[in-house]
């Protein structure tokens, strides 16, 4: 017998995850995901991944501004759903529906929990430089990310792994893993293992200013902060009145004071070593590399960042 599912996920990462359910056996009863927003500079709505993907599945497709509403608490408790399951869905799901008798909630976390428990986990690993990461298929319950775990799947983290691409790889792993998971659950063979909060850290939410380069630190940890921004927000730093967003980069032994042009292939000293920057993108302009960067702006190696 197949389980009645409701899905909740908004961005791009939540639709192989969302595909991999409905090519299963299960049944999907509907999906939530987050309103539309206005986007560009045309101010143009746009609907979420998830919300443009389900509409091709022709599932019902549900955006509510608060999940607090009675109306979706009775929707969601008439679903006849036995498991709710969550992919970065961006809304906190309020206890009362999570106390709906007969359903499960069960998120799809971006983390080896209670490691980097929170909205950035992704983000966070790469930062600090962690070997490995991976997924942990939790219950939710009202503290954030601190329900019990039922499993959990490794990924190891390369030297140059973005964002972007630990996200799809994540994405992959998690749409290969979920029917595999739903399928245990039907069976009623699932274990859920409390976690040890006594190790648990926390992913806080990137702020912008996070973002920016500060060349007084290891070139190290200057690589792992691009690596782990990018592409969004993306790691910047002054050029004159400039933003300069580094796309791309890497790390050459050399010495030099910290925001020091070292060379003409566009590479600044750091606190330890530097680093050499392969692409970037200027405020207001298309992305470029570095060379094709110096062919306009002339940098007289020797010069300091923060002093042009």
């Amino acid at each position: 017998m197949s389980l009645k599912i409701l899905f909740m996920g908004t961005p791009k990462f939540s639709v192989p995850i969302l595909k991999a359910i409905h090519d299963s056996s299960h049944q999907l009863l509907a999906v939530y995901t987050q309103p539309p927003k206005k986007k560009f500079r045309g101010q143009k709505i746009i609907e979420s991944s998830i919300h443009q993907y389900a509409q091709t599945l022709n599932i019902p497709i549900r955006c509510p501004d608060d999940l607090k509403k009675e109306d979706e608490y009775e929707f969601i408790k008439n679903s006849q759903a036995d498991i709710a399951i969550v992919v970065a869905y961006g809304k906190i799901i309020p206890l009362k529906i999570l106390n709906i008798k007969n359903i499960k909630f069960i998120n799809i976390h971006a983390s080896l929990l209670p490691k980097w428990r929170g909205a950035a986990p992704i983000q966070r690993a790469i930062m600090n430089m962690d070997k490995e990461t991976g997924i942990s298929i939790m219950q939710i319950k009202e503290k954030l990310d601190a329900g019990p775990v039922m499993k959990t799947f490794k990924i190891s983290i390369k030297k140059n792994t973005t964002q972007e691409s630990l996200s799809e790889e994540l994405s992959i792993l998690s749409a290969s893993k979920i029917v595999e998971c739903l399928d245990i659950i039907k069976n009623k063979k699932e274990k859920f293992i409390s976690q040890d909060h006594s190790k648990a850290t926390y992913a806080k939410k990137i702020d912008k200013i996070e973002a920016k380069i500060n060349w007084n630190d290891k070139a190290k940890n200057i690589l792992a902060k691009i690596n782990g921004l990018y592409p969004n927000p993306g790691s910047w730093f002054y050029l004159g009145e400039s933003r300069i967003k580094i796309l791309e980069a890497r790390e050459i032994t050399a010495k030099g004071e910290p925001g020091e042009i070292i060379n003409e292939k566009l590479s600044i000293a750091c606190l330890e070593n530097a680093i050499q920057i392969l692409k970037l993108k200027k405020e207001g302009k298309n992305t470029m590399s570095a060379s094709n960067f110096l062919t306009g702006n002339k940098l007289k190696v020797g010069k300091n960042i923060n002093e042009i």
